[in-house]
């Protein structure tokens, strides 16, 4: 009986969708550390009572349950991983300076990088050529401050394991032979060759692989979401 209670106060769940790869930073990080859980899969068009309960402000996934308590929003589940279990591997520098600076491209990928990859796929024409050189300005500004800010190292993995930041980018950038083949976006190798050498580094790396969501359900996925706007 206290077993079976000590294990409902460690159980841990995410609340995710397939198609959401910010969902899947939260399973990357858990498997990295070697943290069991329970995947709940989360119908956003007919969303769960509990996923209402779990984040009543936002209303989407993921999020994290830990000995019953919620944790919404994608950046704060990973730092609490990171502080709830600290062994090894860290997810964030020791330094906090270094900590902080790798908030501040984490946040930038969240707030200019992946809302661009929207504004692509919801254009057409004219609009879209315009959305794509705005995008590959932002991914400018992105390997830039990343070369500048972390010099002689690639900052999205900490010697043969994934980081922090690594675990952000993945999001959505991996994805992108299912954008392409979807129709819904195109981005351009030539402009950014950096972060695209920082994708493909991830691709490779298993624990991504892993998570990527099935290529041919994507998009399909991917084609009826472009058809709203054409």
């Amino acid at each position: 009986m206290e077993k079976k209670e000590e294990n409902q106060r460690e159980e841990v769940l995410v609340f995710g969708t397939w198609a959401n790869s910010i969902s899947g930073r939260v399973e990357i990080a858990l498997k990295l550390k070697g943290i069991p859980y329970e995947y709940v899969e989360e119908d956003l068009s007919n969303k769960s009572e509990l996923l209402l309960r779990y984040n009543p402000v936002h209303k989407k996934v993921p999020v994290l349950v830990h000995k019953g308590k919620p944790i919404a929003e994608s950046l704060v589940i990973l730092e609490y991983i990171d502080e709830n279990w600290p062994n090894s591997p860290k997810l964030l520098p020791q330094d906090p300076y270094q900590r902080a600076k790798v908030r501040f491209w984490a946040n930038y990928y969240d707030q200019k990088i992946i809302p661009g990859i929207y504004t692509i796929g919801q254009s057409q024409g004219k609009e879209r050529d315009e959305a794509i050189e705005e995008w590959s300005e932002l991914v400018r500004v992105l390997e830039e401050g990343i070369e500048k800010d972390f010099p002689g190292k690639l900052a999205l993995f900490e010697g043969d394991n994934i980081s922090f930041l690594g675990i952000v980018v993945s999001s959505y950038a991996c994805c992108y032979p299912a954008f392409h083949e979807a129709g819904s976006v195109f981005l351009s190798w030539e402009k950014n060759p950096l972060f695209w050498s920082w994708v493909n580094a991830l691709r490779d790396y298993p624990l991504i692989k892993e998570k990527l969501p099935p290529h041919h359900r994507l998009v399909e996925s991917l084609k009826a979401y472009q058809s709203r706007f054409s």
